[in-house]
Order: structure tokens, then sequence, then C-alpha cells
């Protein structure tokens, strides 16, 4: 049986998920109705930077960071706002938040673009 092209997973798990516009999601962060959570590799965030104030949870510990029985649960994953996820460019978000909308998770959503776009629009960034 031959693998699923990624981008076939990709454009199925968009089709079931909330993607938010660049400016849309920003502003809910901005009006406290949402966390921005960076799911990109650590190496990613020093290379290339990071949105101010976003929640850093590697795409390897997610599932297990969120979970509240997980002996790994980050507190500030448990909340009411909405979490927006994203990544360089909105395909591991895509599937992140499909996996976590099957664990269970409602208040989910991913940024369209990711950060490559967030950096390419000149929204404020900051580096290490």
């Amino acid at each position: 049986m031959p693998i699923t092209p990624i981008k076939e997973l990709v454009d199925a798990a968009k089709a079931e998920i909330t993607s938010l516009s660049q400016e849309e999601a920003e502003a809910k962060v901005a009006a406290g109705e949402a966390l921005f959570v960076d799911i990109r590799d650590p190496r990613e965030l020093e290379r290339e930077g990071r949105i101010t104030g976003a929640f850093h949870a590697p795409r390897g510990m997610l599932e297990f960071w969120i979970a509240p029985d997980s002996p790994y649960h980050k507190e500030a994953l448990a909340t009411d706002k909405t979490l927006i996820l994203f990544c360089a460019s909105a395909w591991r978000s895509a599937l992140s938040v499909k996996a976590l909308q099957d664990m269970g998770v409602e208040n989910i959503a991913e940024m369209e673009g990711g950060f490559s776009t967030w950096k390419k629009r000149g929204a404020p960034i900051e580096t290490a």
C-alpha cells in the first residue's frame, strides 16, 4: 500500500479544522480571546525568531502537554481561550489541530500561512 502524500493529509485536515487569517488570529490574541501556540522546533525559533507572547509547544510534545492526565501537562494550555497553532507554513499546524480535535479539544484553530507569512508581512517578531 503506498504512503498517502503529505499534501493530501494536510488538505484533508484543513477541510475539518478552523483556519484563521493572520489578521483574525492577531486580533483574537490582542483582544485576550486567544493564545498563539508556536509548534515549531526550538532551532527554528532560534534561527527565525518568534511571535512575542506566543507559547512554545514543540510538535513532538503537543498531545502530551495538552492532555490533563499526562505527566507532561502544561497548565498554560488548559485555558478557555482559543489556542491558535502555527508552524512555519501551516502544514504541521493543520495536522496538529486535527490531532487535538480528535483528542476532544474544542477551542482550537490554526493561523493561515504560519510564521513565514507573519514575518513576510512585517508583523512584529522578537529574535534571540
